[in-house]
């Protein structure tokens, strides 16, 4: 009945409220008057364009029969973009709070008055169900966040793909930049020593490139890739531990925030502009502020995977007086920068040598592992 009423106008559903109701009395299911005064309540709210998506969603979940938007870990989504198995686990939840509620286990005036206690059991009630195993021996939760994951996985290698042409298009364009040995030796014997000493630079850069400091590589060259691509893809084995130092998961956090969009903006401006270009944080954040991707010369368009990421950047970095907010973006970029300037890939404020050579070499280096079989070489840039 609540979902009915929903599928036509506001007004014409408030006119037919009286009707519906006596159809419903004559059938003898009456519901009860606490529905009807809520259902004329929400209409009015949704005629008056006051309502909101929470309020309608707040309204449903009152029937006892609509599963809550958020259960434990898993986000139902709308109907129309659930996957089969989601639609499957949504009809069963569904069928089962029918029972329950056809049990007497659940009030729903209960719940449309908002009853802590009430909302509590209807949510625990929920949590029990998603949790348990079903006849097959599926548990509803772990399936769907398997699935969620799976999702998750094809479009961040989807992403990469994408970046991986984007990128090995741009270095074609600006063409060779030599790799500077004497300053890569220089970097690689200093990083070595940082490693060495505990607390920050080391530390911190041990965790975002999962090496360990008793087996460092020998080769300067990978040494110094593998810190560099660590960097901008963090993937120590320590990350999101509880109880760890405040001030790196926050650093870590900054990192990880930072999208494929993000970084294309960067590495574009700075392959592109070469040694001595600005590299603040403020100036990276400036970049992506600016960026307007081409279309690659020796690669496909960058299609839905990275239009979906600008969109959602475009979403997170905009104030409230819609422009784009700089000072969050370059507030994620800050440990970036701190970590380039004890690279050597930045030197105050300005591109290297080494770093207008190594950063990209980094990126391709990060977008490619999902291009390559696990023991296989890295395929280096032409």
């Amino acid at each position: 009945m609540a979902l009915a009423l929903l599928t036509v106008p506001s007004e014409e559903a408030l006119g037919s409220l009286p009707g519906i109701r006596r159809g419903m009395l004559a059938a003898g299911n009456p519901l009860s008057a606490v529905f009807w005064t809520s259902a004329e309540a929400i209409l009015h709210k949704i005629d008056d364009g006051d309502a909101t998506v929470g309020d309608v969603r707040t309204w449903l979940e009152a029937t006892g029969t609509e599963p809550n938007g958020i259960i434990g870990l898993h986000v139902w989504d709308e109907t129309s973009e659930r996957s089969q198995l989601a639609a499957e686990m949504h009809t069963r939840l569904v069928s089962h709070l029918e029972e329950r509620l056809g049990a007497g286990e659940i009030d729903p005036d209960l719940l449309v008055v908002a009853d802590p206690a009430a909302c509590q059991a209807h949510v625990e009630l929920q949590e029990r169900w998603m949790t348990s195993a079903l006849p097959d021996g599926r548990v509803p939760m772990d399936v769907l966040l398997d699935e969620k994951d799976e999702e998750l996985f094809a479009d961040w290698d989807a992403a990469d793909a994408e970046a991986l042409a984007a990128i090995r298009a741009l270095l074609g364009r600006v063409g060779e930049r030599p790799l500077p040995a004497g300053e890569l030796r220089r970097a690689a014997a200093r990083l070595r020593q940082d490693i060495a000493r505990r607390g920050w630079p080391g530390r911190l850069l041990i965790e975002c490139s999962g090496l360990r400091p008793k087996r460092l590589p020998a080769d300067d060259t990978e040494l110094w890739l593998r810190l560099a691509a660590g960097v901008a893809s963090p993937e120590g084995p320590d990350l999101g531990r509880p109880g760890g130092d405040d001030e790196l998961e926050s650093e870590l956090a900054a990192i990880c925030s930072i999208d494929h969009f993000d970084w294309l903006a960067v590495i574009t401006a700075l392959a592109e502009g070469g040694p001595g270009t600005a590299a603040s944080a403020a100036d990276l954040a400036a970049y992506v502020r600016d960026y307007d991707p081409e279309e690659p010369d020796n690669a496909d368009d960058l299609d839905d995977s990275l239009d979906e990421e600008d969109d959602a950047d475009e979403d997170l970095f905009l104030s409230e007086d819609d422009e784009f907010d700089d000072l969050t973006l370059e507030g994620m970029f800050l440990p970036v920068v701190s970590l380039w300037q004890v690279l050597g890939a930045i030197d105050d404020d300005r591109l290297t040598p080494l770093g207008w050579w190594g950063l990209p070499e980094a990126m391709l280096r990060v977008w490619a592992s999902s291009a390559n079989a696990p023991g296989q070489p890295f395929e280096e840039s032409p």
